[in-house]
């Protein structure tokens, strides 16, 4: 077990110093459940922004959808604004091999078509799938295969790193 949780907020402050630097007047802000909430929430306070946190729960978007089935306890998505036209912030956890992000983008333009979306994640890590970058990362990371990165929160944030038997 690695944790890294000491260096999680340090992340998350040069995170939000890049977003500021790019992002436009009044942007929303949407975290993809349940990590990127997390980072999202801490981010949002970062930057004062004035307009609601929106949550997405990618679930039913996944195009792993009928092998992995709907968990019991999913939680539909919340965004409390309308994102047609608008300037997003879509943050996430970990991104990794790509597909919940063009799940979360799928389920977004369902609601409307944002003007700009920016991807900010906590973690890029190696063992991409589809050709999908971040624009702002808090930290890269070059993982095995059989290894995989974990957030858990939302109080402390902590990461680990663990590895499948």
């Amino acid at each position: 077990m690695n944790t890294m949780n000491q260096e999680i907020d340090h992340w998350l402050v040069n995170m939000a110093g890049e977003l500021q630097d790019i992002i436009n007047d009044n942007p929303l802000m949407i975290g993809i459940h349940t990590g990127g909430v997390w980072i999202a929430e801490r981010l949002h306070k970062l930057l004062k922004l004035n307009s609601p946190l929106g949550q997405l729960n990618i679930a039913f978007y996944r195009d792993d959808f009928s092998r992995i089935g709907v968990h019991p306890r999913v939680k539909p998505s919340k965004l409390p604004f309308d994102v047609e036209d608008q300037h997003i912030i879509l943050i996430d956890d970990v991104l990794h091999t790509g597909r919940t992000i063009r799940a979360a983008l799928n389920e977004i333009f369902d609601y409307g078509r944002p003007a700009t979306v920016i991807l900010a994640v906590l973690i890029e890590r190696s063992g991409r799938e589809l050709p999908i970058r971040a624009d702002v990362v808090g930290k890269n990371m070059t993982l095995k295969d059989n290894e995989h990165v974990k957030l858990s929160g939302p109080e402390p944030l902590a990461l680990e790193i663990k590895t499948a038997e």
